[in-house]
């Protein structure tokens, strides 16, 4: 189906028209249209093109309202009135505005287009080290980053899944040293081993390597010695290496999956898998002359990128020693991803406080031609989760907290909110058992979704399995609310009638559901799935309204109104339904 031509679009051009036919010599104009209080939509483009022309606002805006046709059946604007110093206050027609949803509720897609120019995107995120445990610090990326894929996906961009976790270093050189000499650590008793388990056996693992490394001289030696194998491909390390690899996707997916995020084998590729590029990426900068020898060392400079003694601070992409940094399995993997998998766009959703580091990663790209005016890198970069006391989110005793803990929390507070009204919905066990998942993980995703990736945000446990105020589970309760009010009108069924008069609540809802495909594409141009979590309760409170003023299902009103106000409450339930999709978050039927 074709996409659905929104409201605020066709009075865009309607006003637009107009006002090109009443200054034709001002060539194509912005009526610059937005929403208003005291409107529909306001237009203030006058007022600028005025007084660009030395004309007169309101003698200008009335010769627009006289080329605007309004009122007429069929019509999108019911009127318009010139306003304060020129402005155009429109309201739109009532039937414009059931017809359009109309075509919207036709729609598998409600309506929401394709992108003009869809391209292949590349979006790095979930990033969780081998070895080592996933804390709440992991949370943001994995949480942002699934949600732009989704968005990126529904819009029409071909999206690469990319988890760069942290498979390769020194500390290998210590583990596998120490499962050589201690060979049954990671064996498992039998049957499929639990990601619990796994994490268990790593972290003793971990332990045990690291308290004899910082004992034993001749320990730490042969796992330095160790270090080397590995880089040089000797196969019994290689074969550990991938144990402890092994191991810890089991542990990661668990975790994962309680996120309820698909993360696929196909997609994790480590530090490692850049390997066989490294020496090549160096060679291919230092031949440029974007990367020069400094005290041994291969480096790029910056102009504007000094340390606190204004001397400058290099991007070391070869140390001195032989041994690659961060920068060289970076670089490799942008040649890897614009040259192999042919993006044009690379998403990289990575903490704020590496900004610096990926700021000197994309500028010595672009230096080497990798990146260009065709072809670009963006850090989406997001803050800090913190305690309700506004700090970095610790334990009591001061560590950090380990993400399956803050998960299982979530759940278990979920579940009670969830059951305290299970016997007046009539919920079974299993379905409080599901419901409480589905809105703990969902309360946490919320929080997160809900905040510009940018700030910082707290974690607060109390406030996100709220019902009341921006919460998932007010959300999430509108919608079960929906499917209950849908489920009691029987055979009376959703149906548009676009010849009714609108009430005020009606309207407002009818032009928030009319937004969603603006927003989305808002939100995908500008990697800012925040703006549809605002968007999805600013429909939510509409909703509400809307059920505080327009009772849907009663013998006293006309069928014809019943089936339009079930009509308006069955697309916000759809809206709501793949809004919540696209940002991870599941929407129980009865709750």
């Amino acid at each position: 189906m074709a996409s659905v031509t929104s409201l605020a679009a066709s009075v865009h051009q309607r006003v637009a028209d107009a006002l090109s036919a009443a200054l034709p010599e001002a060539g194509a104009v912005d009526p610059l249209l937005r929403r208003s209080d005291r409107a529909d939509f306001q237009a203030n483009g006058m007022l600028a093109l005025a007084k660009k022309l030395k004309g007169n606002p309101r003698e200008l805006a009335a010769q627009v309202v006289a080329g605007i046709p309004t009122g007429e059946s069929g019509a999108v604007i019911k009127e318009i009135e010139v306003s304060g110093p020129g402005f155009l206050n429109i309201t739109i027609a009532d039937e414009a505005i059931i017809k359009t949803l109309a075509e919207r509720a036709a729609d598998a897609r409600l309506g929401v287009p394709y992108a003009d120019e869809a391209g292949t995107t590349v979006i790095d995120y979930a990033q969780p080290n081998v070895a080592k445990e996933m804390h709440v610090g992991h949370l943001r990326s994995a949480v942002i980053g699934a949600a732009m894929v989704e968005i990126l996906e529904f819009t029409g961009e071909k999206v690469v899944r990319r988890h760069h976790i942290g498979d390769w270093g020194t500390q290998f050189g210590m583990l596998i040293q120490y499962l050589i000499e201690h060979p049954h650590e990671l064996d498992h008793k039998g049957g499929e081993v639990s990601g619990e388990e796994a994490m268990s056996n790593l972290n003793r693992l971990y332990k045990a390597s690291r308290a004899l490394f910082d004992a034993d001289e001749e320990f730490k030696e042969r796992a330095r010695l160790r270090v080397v194998d590995l880089q040089a491909g000797d196969e019994e390390t290689l074969a550990l290496w991938r144990r402890f690899v092994d191991e810890s996707k089991i542990y990661f997916y668990s975790v994962f999956n309680k996120l309820d995020m698909d993360i696929r084998d196909a997609d994790v590729v480590g530090e490692s898998g850049y390997n066989d590029m490294l020496e090549e990426t160096c060679r291919i900068l230092e031949e440029t002359g974007v990367a020069v020898r400094s005290d041994g060392a291969l480096c790029v400079f910056f102009d504007d990128v000094k340390g606190p003694d204004g001397n400058p601070v290099p991007l070391i992409v070869k140390k001195s020693n032989g041994g690659y940094g961060y920068a060289a399995t970076d670089l490799s993997a942008i040649r890897d991803r614009v040259q192999n998998l042919g993006a044009d766009s690379l998403l990289y959703v990575v903490d704020a406080r590496q900004s610096l580091h990926f700021k000197m990663v994309f500028e010595t790209a672009r230096r080497a031609g990798w990146l260009n005016d065709k072809t670009h890198a963006v850090q989406l970069a997001f803050g800090t989760v913190l305690g309700k006391d506004g700090k970095p989110f610790k334990t009591r005793e001061g560590e950090t907290v380990r993400l399956v803990d803050l998960l299982d929390e979530a759940i278990d507070r979920a579940t009670a909110v969830v059951r305290e009204k299970a016997e007046k919905v009539g919920l079974t066990e299993q379905e409080i058992v599901e419901n409480g998942r589905s809105v703990g993980i969902g309360a946490v995703k919320y929080a997160d979704l809900s905040t510009s990736a940018s700030r910082d945000y707290k974690f607060d446990l109390d406030q996100m399995v709220s019902l009341n105020g921006d919460t998932s589970v007010y959300l999430q309760y509108a919608y079960a609310r929906i499917r209950s009010i849908l489920r009691k009108a029987g055979d009376t069924k959703p149906a548009a009638h676009p010849e009714l008069e609108l009430a005020p609540a009606e309207r407002a809802l009818g032009l928030h559901l009319d937004q969603f495909a603006e927003v989305l594409a808002e939100a995908a141009a500008s990697y800012e799935p925040h703006k549809l979590a605002a968007y999805l309760y600013q429909l939510a409170s509409h909703l509400t309204t809307f059920y505080d003023q327009c009772q849907v299902i009663s013998a006293d009103n006309p069928v014809e109104v019943v089936e339009n106000r079930l009509f308006l409450v069955d697309l916000t339930g759809r809206t709501l339904h793949q809004g919540m999709a696209l940002l991870g978050i599941r929407t129980p039927e009865r709750l």
